[in-house]
């Protein structure tokens, strides 16, 4: 079973407690099954409750109480209030909300424009300032012409052919791709669809694509096949990525937390020693550095090398010449 980050789990102890709230007394199977969960999920979550609040003395913290079979909690109006939001939150919500609707592809315009139109409605006039702001995705380094291949693919439906270069192995592979949507994020730009030779959904960065053709065949993904929640992060590993292990010290385990993970075990000396898979290491080459000792690359053996050799030309002694 894969092990729940602390970032989900928050966000479902978040949306639980506003639910609980307003529903006192609820029984205990009833709430589970609202909140889609099992009974022991939400026994957990609520004992957990009894830490969280506003502060540290016991009149700041949340209560909970299912002893005889019926959830009530209390002291949580804090975060029980519907959400407001500052002019601010609202301008950059609605420039955000307007960015996404020029992305290509999309497919969940109606939902987005609604939205839209419901916060511009309630944001009135301070509104106004989001209307003069200007956004550029720009091209993140791929060829128009690829690009626009690409987006046709997406619209007439017609089958692709790739030529991609895998980082983690230094090697090109050829694909063909059912196109589904072509997205940008995190400053690059993406091709999802369903990848003919993994026989699932997969993301290729668009970058990495040496070579892209349009080919005159039908591009319709297989029935039931739908774009993939893409959550906080494009990043999606796949059995193509280069599978790492690494060793994180008690000041670095917030690191599986953070990042998608295969497997985690806990060690008898605190540490925590996890694998991951990634289609390119320069990120986590950066972040081993920083972590300063924290966090080891068990394997593989090169990029355990490389970062070594990163280091200590880091700490090197600097020579200057001297007029």
């Amino acid at each position: 079973m894969a092990t729940e980050t602390a970032t989900n789990r928050l966000a479902r102890l978040l949306t639980m407690v506003p639910w609980l709230v307003n529903r006192q007394g609820i029984e205990l199977e009833e709430a589970a099954r609202g909140l889609d969960v099992t009974v022991e999920q939400l026994e957990s979550d609520l004992n957990l409750l009894f830490l969280c609040g506003y502060g540290q003395m016991p009149d700041e913290l949340i209560e909970a109480d299912w002893e005889e079979g019926r959830v009530f909690v209390g002291n949580a109006e804090t975060i029980s209030r519907p959400l407001r939001l500052g002019v601010d939150e609202a301008v950059t919500l609605i420039v955000g909300l307007k960015t996404l609707l020029e992305v290509p592809g999309l497919t969940e315009r109606d939902a987005i424009e609604r939205a839209l139109g419901k916060l511009e409605a309630a944001a009135g006039s301070a509104a106004e300032p989001a209307t003069r702001v200007s956004v550029d995705l720009g091209d993140g380094g791929v060829d128009s012409e690829l690009l626009a291949r690409a987006r046709a693919g997406v619209q007439e439906h017609r089958r692709l052919h790739l030529t991609y270069h895998v980082p983690g192995r230094d090697e090109s592979t050829e694909r063909d791709v059912d196109p589904m949507r072509v997205i940008a994020a995190e400053g690059h730009w993406y091709l999802e669809g369903w990848c003919h030779r993994a026989e699932g959904v997969r993301v290729f960065r668009l970058d990495r694509v040496e070579a892209l053709d349009l080919l005159d065949e039908d591009g319709t993904p297989p029935e039931g096949v739908a774009p993939r929640e893409l959550g906080e992060s494009i990043f999606s590993p796949t059995e193509d990525d280069l599978l790492v292990t690494v060793r994180l010290l008690p000041g670095a385990l917030w690191v599986s937390d953070y990042y998608p993970v295969e497997s985690s075990v806990d060690e008898e000396d605190g540490s925590r020693t996890i694998t991951l898979r990634t289609a390119d290491t320069a990120w986590i080459e950066r972040l081993v550095l920083r972590m300063s000792g924290h966090a080891v690359v068990v394997a593989p053996r090169d990029l355990t090398e490389r970062i070594a050799a990163r280091a200590l030309a880091a700490l090197a002694p600097q020579t200057h010449d001297v007029d």
